[in-house]
């Protein structure tokens, strides 16, 4: 992309942990630096922003055909509303989405989030004349504020990925702190590699096999709080584990120390 270091290849994963994964730009960012992307929680912003400006130039014709057709299947649209705030006394980027299609209708940046300023964002929607059928946001006082005073008879409901998301927030930071410990576990494969490059044993290719296994871990990714990316790294790793140790005992070669033996060790 023009003006930026970063392509669009980190800008669409931008777009899919916010909207796929609903994760915050501090967490985001974490998850960017996990793969090797070097970032800060700014930049982050500012590819969401990006990331959202291409949106916005998508809700054209087409996007109303796909809304029609979410009429003729439920009978009108589901509408949600979501904000995020980098960092205190930034603006604050809302975004209102159909939910059964996940089309972004608007996506603004607003410098205050008071109610009289979120019915601003929301009138246009209402102005498609779709007829809305429901709401779902996470419950932020001035966004429902807003959504009641504007459309009072519309069913409204607490997004329940942000309740659970709230509920499993202790389980979810457990975690992440367990799949940052096994992925620790697992660095210096590449030093295996370049050995492996100078090898002329036939259990080279074998190894190979096992260590791109392992690189498969390290890039393994979930969706909490239902799909928790470090338990999956964790189950992965030990069927991983369990195979090679098989191969080990066949050749008669000597079973792995007790103290490396857990791959999920950490200090």
């Amino acid at each position: 992309m023009k003006h930026t270091s970063y392509g669009f290849d980190v800008l669409a994963l931008v777009g899919q942990l916010r909207f796929k994964h609903h994760m915050t730009i501090a967490e985001i960012t974490e998850e960017l630096t996990d793969r090797g992307v070097a970032t800060s929680e700014r930049n982050s912003q500012r590819l969401y922003e990006r990331y959202l400006t291409l949106l916005r130039s998508s809700v054209t014709d087409y996007v109303k055909e796909e809304l029609k057709h979410v009429v003729e299947k439920h009978g009108g649209i589901m509408i949600s509303m979501d904000g995020v705030q980098p960092e205190k006394g930034n603006e604050t980027l809302y975004v209102v989405r159909e939910v059964f299609s996940g089309s972004t209708l608007v996506a603004k940046s607003v410098k205050s989030s008071s109610t009289e300023e979120l019915k601003d964002l929301i009138q246009p929607v209402i102005g498609f004349g779709f007829p809305i059928i429901g709401i779902v946001t996470d419950g932020q006082q001035s966004i429902r504020l807003a959504m009641e005073s504007l459309l009072p008879d519309v069913p409204y409901q607490y997004c329940q990925y942000h309740y659970l998301k709230d509920i499993a927030k202790p389980i979810v930071d457990l975690d992440r702190k367990l799949k940052t410990g096994i992925k620790k576990s697992l660095r210096g494969i590449r030093e295996i590699e370049r050995k492996l490059d100078r090898s002329t044993l036939e259990e080279s290719e074998v190894v190979k096999d096992y260590l791109a296994a392992v690189r498969s871990v390290l890039l393994e990714d979930g969706n909490p709080p239902l799909d928790l990316p470090g338990v999956r790294i964790y189950e992965t790793a030990e069927v991983i584990q369990a195979s090679l140790q098989k191969c080990l005992d066949k050749k008669g070669a000597l079973s792995t120390p007790k103290r490396i033996q857990n791959i999920q060790q950490t200090e």
